[in-house]
């Protein structure tokens, strides 16, 4: 009798390749997982608040230039936010910026060339006299460097195309509060448009971003605004105090630090905005507020949607309807530069497919684990020894 033998009963030569990878779009990502794709990039938040800056404004200018609407550059933000916290070793802040609104355009159904984007913004520089057309050949190989990225832009987004406008929100709102058109309304629009130099545009809501400037606004025109002060509404817009709060610091630390570089903060003070900071500190310290409302979960927790990757199964938390992360939380591990020609999403082994949907993503990846299970049996072999002659 010989001893017990084990074997597989899944033979390795007849699996064939890896199904697919899933990455799950998530239009919210958290202040956490911003810092952590910063650092694991070794970049610093100077040099961050710098490319940052400089990228939007050139996104601003052009699209400006092209009379291109709100919606566009909204968006355009996003992207290149997004970008960056995938790439953030990219060659400049041009080609990104570039690549974002050229995104945008087709995104928002205002479509420009390549050309035309890269032509507005060297025609900025130069007199009427000397200014150059899209068909010039001097933007030819740089039209094709933002072709390129295209494809990381969207990437980078997870193909996701739900975007945000507070700025509709902000002027219904205003209205509804009955604050006043030519000090508060316009400076909250204004403000609006500056909130994209923050990643705030990222983290929170179109209500969030709307009531949070025109409080601000209305904080630096002496006009408080005590429907949104209080909370009165906030229930209905379904966000908390907390949350309004961390997108005010956000926009005060803009304002605080890179006073010039925005619309609203060359117009007032550097007291004015440093008296409204203390004031709100005062708040948050009075309601035991933390400066960033979602926090990273423990490490013994399950953060949904993380390396979610077909056939391969993971422990699962206790509580599955609460997603505390954002699609970005895998990519701050490995990043690599849009010049070398692969990104981290198209490294890994397999397909790379995307989603929007994570209960289907986990169905799909739930039933496909089931062919890729390790299955053993054990049995007996009866082994004949030969005597010696």
């Amino acid at each position: 009798m010989g001893s017990p033998q084990m074997t597989n009963t899944l033979d390795p030569a007849s699996v064939g390749p890896h199904p697919s990878h899933i990455e799950i779009a998530k239009p919210y990502i958290f202040q956490h997982t911003i810092t952590a794709c910063l650092n694991a990039a070794g970049v610093t938040e100077a040099k961050d608040d710098s490319i940052r800056l400089q990228g939007v404004a050139w996104i601003d200018s052009v699209r400006k230039a092209l009379q291109l609407p709100v919606r566009t550059y909204n968006t355009a933000c996003v992207y290149y936010h997004k970008f960056r916290l995938v790439h953030p070793d990219s060659n400049g802040y041009i080609d990104a910026a570039a690549a974002a609104l050229f995104t945008a355009c087709k995104v928002e159904d205002t479509l420009k060339k390549s050309k035309e984007i890269l032509c507005a913004a060297y025609n900025m520089k130069l007199p009427t006299a000397e200014q150059l057309t899209p068909d010039d050949p001097v933007f030819e190989n740089h039209s094709k460097t933002i072709i390129i990225l295209e494809r990381l832009m969207l990437e980078a987004s997870g193909f996701d195309f739900r975007n945000r406008y507070p700025q509709e929100l902000l002027i219904k709102v205003a209205k509804r509060y009955n604050c006043a058109k030519m000090t508060v309304g316009r400076t909250g629009y204004n403000i609006s448009l500056d909130m994209y130099r923050t990643f705030g545009p990222l983290k929170q809501t179109n209500a969030t971003m709307a009531l949070s400037c025109l409080e601000l606004a209305g904080r630096i025109h002496e006009e408080p605004v005590h429907e949104i002060e209080e909370g009165r509404e906030y229930d209905r817009w379904c966000i908390t105090r907390e949350e309004v709060m961390e997108n005010l610091l956000d926009l005060l630390d803009l304002y605080t630090h890179h006073r010039t570089s925005t619309i609203v903060g060359q117009k007032y003070s550097l007291e004015t905005f440093i008296a409204i900071r203390i004031s709100l500190n005062q708040e948050a310290s009075a309601e035991n507020f933390t400066r960033y409302t979602m926090g990273k979960k423990k490490k013994n927790e399950v953060e949904n949607g993380n390396t979610a990757t077909n056939g391969i199964q993971y422990p699962r938390a206790s509580n599955e309807d609460t997603p505390m992360t954002s699609p970005q939380d895998d990519l701050a591990k490995d990043i690599t530069s849009p010049t070398t020609g692969a990104s981290k999403l198209g490294s890994k082994e397999g397909t790379v497919r995307f989603m929007l949907n994570p209960q289907r993503a986990k169905d799909e990846k739930d039933t496909v684990a089931e062919y890729f299970k390790f299955e053993e049996e054990e049995y007996e072999v009866e082994v004949e020894r030969r005597r010696r002659p």
